[in-house]
């Protein structure tokens, strides 16, 4: 049975027509891992996103995202995600921006764009000109700093608990039990190339003295001479079971200590011995129950 849910809609000729509608405010226009991205001016985000929807039918802004790369002048991407509802198509519309300079807002086209708005400068410190409430909306008050750029330290700059001493939620600095760990993921058989904390301490200094090193290293060192091994004449070998003693019969069976009759055969048990033994059948105990009285 096939779904209801219509199918999604080919990337066929979209590019083609939304391109001369942008006009000087389009700087790319690529489709890459089946989405249509659009890269425009940061000044004309209004007119565009404003020309999707009026004219292209893309009535949805389903979500405002922010990127950062430290290495670029404008370090910061917006991309605005567009749901056209009755073509079932989506595009992406970005561009750059840096610390300072602010991104004309687009609360006037979706009022829902001012949450998504306050998202994007709590994490990345971007700034949006015309939103009247451009506030932090996921971090606490007083909160410094911006935890989704790339600078951010991961274990941020203060640390948030409640004080039994103050009855009240208290910040205080970051303290951490112990540094960050670094793992090689070397296997535990080969070994590390580097000593281990504590192997420093271990040294050949006596004989059977517990020591990592091997037998050739305690020779060099000088403090254990080893002696070669005289060579085996003969190698310890087993070729038939006379050998180990396997396949022999217990002492106590063999066949000459068996009694036998004349003509040969085994002798036959005792009739008395044949017959178990048998006790007298004990009768049953009983208790008695004691009568209530």
């Amino acid at each position: 049975m096939l779904s209801p849910a219509p199918r999604q809609a080919s990337n066929e000729g979209v590019i083609a027509a939304i391109v001369p509608a942008l006009g000087g405010a389009l700087i790319e226009a690529v489709e890459r891992v089946y989405e249509v991205t659009f890269t425009v001016e940061r000044s004309a985000i209004v007119e565009v996103l404003r020309t999707l929807r009026d004219r292209f039918d893309y009535q949805q802004l389903m979500e405002i995202a922010g990127v950062d790369y430290p290495a670029r002048g404008e370090r910061f991407e917006v991309v605005y995600h567009l749901l056209s509802v009755t073509k079932n198509h989506r595009v992406r519309v970005k561009l750059s921006t840096d610390e300072e300079t602010p991104v004309p807002s687009v609360t006037g086209l979706w009022p829902v764009a001012g949450w998504l708005e306050r998202e994007i400068y709590d994490m990345y410190g971007v700034l949006f000109d015309g939103n009247q409430d451009l506030r932090r909306i996921l971090t606490d008050y007083g909160f410094k700093g911006f935890p989704q750029r790339k600078d951010f330290p991961l274990t941020g700059y203060v640390e948030m608990r409640y004080s039994e001493e103050h009855k009240r939620v208290i910040y205080e600095p970051v303290t951490l039990a112990q540094d960050f760990r670094g793992f090689d993921f070397t296997s535990p058989w080969e070994g590390a190339d580097y000593v281990l904390p504590g192997d420093e301490k271990a040294s050949p200094e006596a004989k059977g003295a517990p020591t990592p090193l091997t037998a050739d290293q305690i020779a060099k060192a000088g403090t254990v001479t080893v002696t070669d091994k005289p060579p085996v004449e003969q190698a310890k070998t087993t070729e038939h079971p006379g050998q180990t003693g396997a396949g022999q019969a217990h002492p106590g069976n063999q066949p000459g200590e068996k009694p036998v009759q004349a003509d040969g055969k085994p002798a036959e048990p005792p009739a008395e011995a044949s017959k178990p033994e048998t006790a007298e059948p004990k009768p049953p105990r009983t208790t008695k129950k004691k009568e209530g009285k």
